[in-house]
């Protein structure tokens, strides 16, 4: 079963070219399955629809989302395709439908917190230009918190104020910052020059290693509590703030999903009932009559 799953996973990486994160989201997938299967006397071989309902009543006792539900079915469903040598066998979750996911509305911050945010990094702390190039690539840029920390110096183009991300997928895009961005990075640069050894990465720690997604949200967490009236803060909120503020201002949807990375344009879409719900919000507080 090992060099099944392992298989698996280098189809997954190689040809489907998934990134890490949803690797391994789908290795947990997989193998929770095979549990279940184990002690409900149950095989690959002989599972059939019949079994894929059970399994989907028991993923619906475990109080999970409905979003997680509906990704291990897509899981098993790819699973199933990958180690089913005779192709006209039946795929015992082809037939099943998916739970439909949770609709919900991205978060963001107001241009008033962000403008709170950025005074409340802390001045006193040796890294503080770090920090402030962080927030000020994040809300720039509105690239993921994994690309940030994989940022190297060669994907820096001060000239152009463009950056290389690499995305997921392993997929490349260039990204455009302002003189905001441009200025944290020039501050930043004597700083990162005095503690790095031995890499190119763009952010370090106060050891001078590369910095963590999770020292990113460490930071984020800092400056939030010295802002005692704004509300929580992680990555991806920067990034939905990013990708709102555009079309508040009239950015076009085709250029927000290029800019975000996004490979469909419906996911982009969501962002679009964020500003509808704005405007909204901004014409029941200022018209009269509303």
């Amino acid at each position: 079963m090992e060099s099944q799953l392992n298989a698996f996973a280098d189809y997954l990486k190689n040809e489907k070219n998934f990134s890490v994160h949803t690797l391994t989201a789908y290795d947990h997938d997989v193998r929770s399955f095979i549990d279940y299967l184990n002690r409900e006397g149950l095989n690959l071989e002989t599972f059939s629809y019949q079994h894929a309902r059970g399994y989907l009543v028991y993923l619906y006792e475990q109080k999970l989302t409905r979003s997680s539900v509906s990704r291990k079915i897509s899981s098993l469903k790819t699973f199933y395709r990958f180690i089913q040598l005779d192709k006209e066998a039946v795929n015992p979750f082809d037939a099943l439908v998916h739970p439909k996911k949770e609709q919900y509305l991205p978060s963001f911050f107001y241009e008033e917190e962000m403008t709170q945010l950025f005074a409340e990094i802390d001045q006193g702390k040796p890294l503080h230009k770090r920090d402030q190039l962080i927030m000020e690539l994040l809300y720039a840029t509105g690239i993921r918190v994994s690309e940030l920390v994989n940022l190297k110096l060669t994907d820096i183009d001060e000239e152009l104020m463009m950056i290389k991300v690499l995305g997921k997928g392993s997929k490349e895009r260039m990204v455009p910052f302002g003189t905001f961005a441009l200025k944290s990075l020039r501050d930043y640069f004597p700083v990162r020059q005095q503690l790095a050894h031995d890499h190119d990465f763009l952010f370090v720690n106060h050891l001078g290693e590369p910095l963590t997604a999770r020292g990113v949200r460490y930071i984020l967490d800092q400056i939030i509590k010295r802002a005692g009236n704004v509300s929580e803060i992680h990555p991806h909120k920067m990034r939905h703030t990013f990708a709102t503020h555009l079309l508040n201002e009239g950015a076009d949807l085709r250029t927000v999903q290029d800019l975000l990375g996004h490979v469909n344009l419906s996911t982009t879409g969501r962002y679009t009932h964020v500003t509808k719900e704005h405007l909204r919000q901004t014409y029941l507080n200022a018209h009269p009559r509303a």
